[in-house]
């Protein structure tokens, strides 16, 4: 299961640093090329959603059949183990709400980028027509 968790995480930070590269000013060289692999790769980083919540089940199942540790019925150790096991469902619900938010501002940021260039193009035409 690790192993899913660790290409959830992967895709989270490629989003992110696509959002930061499409956001970022002073890039206007490189804008065309960005839009252009963004655009391509956000077909494939649709995945992450069904993938996202295949995981959130995962969790929840893990959560259901959990072994209740309550006051004195469990050891120290099966205390502690109890506790990691929550703390790491935690985690990795915060990584699947960052990933599926990612995966949201990247869809928003590139379709308003080409809104703009879209924009920008209409207003050259309209300049150069006059």
């Amino acid at each position: 299961m690790a192993l899913e968790w660790v290409v959830l995480g992967y895709a989270a930070g490629a989003e992110a640093i696509m959002v930061l590269l499409l956001t970022l000013p002073g890039l206007d060289a490189l804008r065309k090329g960005l839009i252009a692999v963004t655009r391509s790769l956000l077909k494939p980083f649709m995945t992450v959603i069904p993938f996202c919540l295949f995981l959130l089940m995962d969790i929840y199942w893990k959560y259901e059949t959990r072994p209740s540790c309550e006051a004195d019925s469990c050891t120290p150790s099966e205390h502690l183990r109890h506790q990691k096991s929550i703390m790491k469902s935690q985690r990795n619900a915060l990584l699947i709400a960052a990933a599926l938010l990612f995966y949201w501002l990247l869809y928003s940021v590139t379709h308003l980028v080409v809104r703009v260039e879209q924009l920008n193009q209409r207003l050259e035409r309209l300049k150069n027509r006059d």
